[in-house]
């Protein structure tokens, strides 16, 4: 790298401290290859090759470092990439990180793919291409060593069958993959532990009935995202769903213990009663998982169907986690849940910031169903809402508790806005049967 500068090396310099005799000892240098290479790998490869410059026990130690980490910019383009490949000696890599967002880099993405995996049999590779117009070539889907492979912007359409061997992670971030093609990767793919869809939008029915080992599954959908319509995962453990205004069913995860369930919509007043039906489907799925955690905005949908009298399933739910803004138009959901949730021992509300837009939509929802608003919350029946301002979180932890029965152990977990109020909760924390825990952050 003809441009790195010395300064850019002094920025990375070992720390120095003085031997008894008073003479300046560089103690990180004397560390063994594998340790400085081993930190080496915390940070990009361009700032790895600049501790060349430190001295003559530095000038080769980044070449046999496990990983590789290149974004292409206006100082890091090809020609430093193929430089350093060429001088890069380490028998075996660990990660492989490639950041493309020039499509002059198209042609050379083969050859640093080809170097990774074929030659240097790559464990965990991240590929991020942010370029037009480039498919994978046939070597790509043949690897045994590959562990962890995490895809962005990418067009995922194998065009010959799938050999992943080993790979355990797969995330698909923002790609174009067809049914069809996910059919393909997956029936390549016999160890598969954990699969991570984002943004898949042409995505419409996922088969994993024969991904037997199968345990985790991540699908976050954007506001507007259709993909995947259906889900077929009876051997899933854990999901983690975010859901669009787009229904999304679940036709099987019968081996389900554990789940993450909320919506991610701009548009939830409009579309709260639309959601209902395949949101109430979903709680169906989810009924026999013994931890569930709730978001704030699925809260909201469940407090309108509260209202409009739809019937709510009887959860099994050991351990709940709600994740939401405290104010008045998550109560009616909460309570229904809390009451349908017989088995509940444990309760943790995590605090976050949920924008008030989607309050004041649901607000107007709510008035044009003309639906009155003191049946959000009895006690606060002139409250517009319900939130710090308002100081009225002691009185949800008095509603919790009069809505559970078997509850052992509730945990509030506040951010800033609440820190107020830890006093005052403190005082409710002497329930004789249920054991109140405050934390912040």
């Amino acid at each position: 790298m003809a441009d790195v500068s010395a300064t850019a090396a002094r920025r990375i310099r070992s720390r120095h401290c003085h031997g008894g005799d008073g003479v300046v000892v560089d103690t990180i240098s004397g560390l063994p290859d594998v340790i400085l290479q081993h930190i080496l790998t915390f940070i990009p490869t361009k700032y790895a090759i600049t501790t060349s410059l430190l001295s003559k026990r530095w000038r080769h130690v980044w070449c046999d470092t496990p990983s590789l980490s290149f974004k292409t910019s206006s100082t890091l383009n090809a020609a430093c990439i193929n430089q350093t490949l060429t001088l890069y000696t380490a028998p075996k890599m660990m990660h492989f990180l490639l950041d493309i967002n020039e499509n002059d880099d198209v042609p050379h993405i083969d050859t640093w793919i080809e170097f990774a995996m074929m030659s240097r049999n790559v464990e965990n590779m991240f590929l991020f291409l942010w370029v037009d117009k480039y498919s994978f070539p046939k070597f790509f889907y043949v690897s045994s060593s590959l562990k962890q492979l995490t895809l962005k912007h990418c067009d995922t359409s194998p065009k010959c069958s799938v050999s992943w061997t080993s790979l355990k992670n797969l995330s698909l971030l923002t790609c174009s993959v067809s049914d069809e093609s996910m059919a393909k990767i997956l029936s390549g793919c016999p160890v598969l532990e954990s699969l991570t869809l984002n943004r898949c939008d042409e995505l419409s029915y996922l088969d994993l009935s024969r991904s037997l080992r199968l345990r985790t599954l991540v699908v976050e959908r954007s506001s507007s995202a259709t993909g995947p319509k259906d889900i077929e995962a009876p051997h899933i453990h854990y999901l983690y769903l975010r859901y669009s205004q787009f229904p999304c069913s679940l036709a099987d995860v019968s081996s389900l213990t554990e789940a993450n369930f909320d919506i991610c919509t701009n548009e939830l007043s409009y579309n709260a009663r639309l959601l209902q039906p395949a949101v109430m489907d979903m709680l169906e799925k989810l009924q026999h998982v013994e931890k569930l955690t709730f978001g704030g905005n699925l809260l909201q949908v469940l407090s309108v169907a509260q209202l409009r009298g739809v019937p709510f399933p009887m959860f099994k739910v050991k351990a709940l986690t709600l994740k939401t803004r405290i104010f008045h138009y998550i109560i009616p959901g909460i309570r229904r849940v809390l009451q349908n949730s017989d088995d509940l021992k444990k309760l943790t509300v995590h605090t976050i910031h949920c924008d008030i837009k989607l309050a004041k939509l649901l607000d107007h929802y709510l008035t044009s169903q003309a639906f009155n608003k003191a049946q959000l919350c009895p006690r606060l029946k002139d409250a517009v809402h319900w939130d710090v301002k308002s100081k009225h979180l002691p009185l949800f932890v008095e509603l919790v508790l009069k809505n559970t029965k078997t509850l052992d152990k509730m945990f509030l977990v506040l951010d800033h806005r609440y820190r107020m109020f830890r006093k005052i909760i403190g005082t409710l924390s002497r329930n004789d049967k249920v054991s109140i825990s405050l934390d912040s952050y």
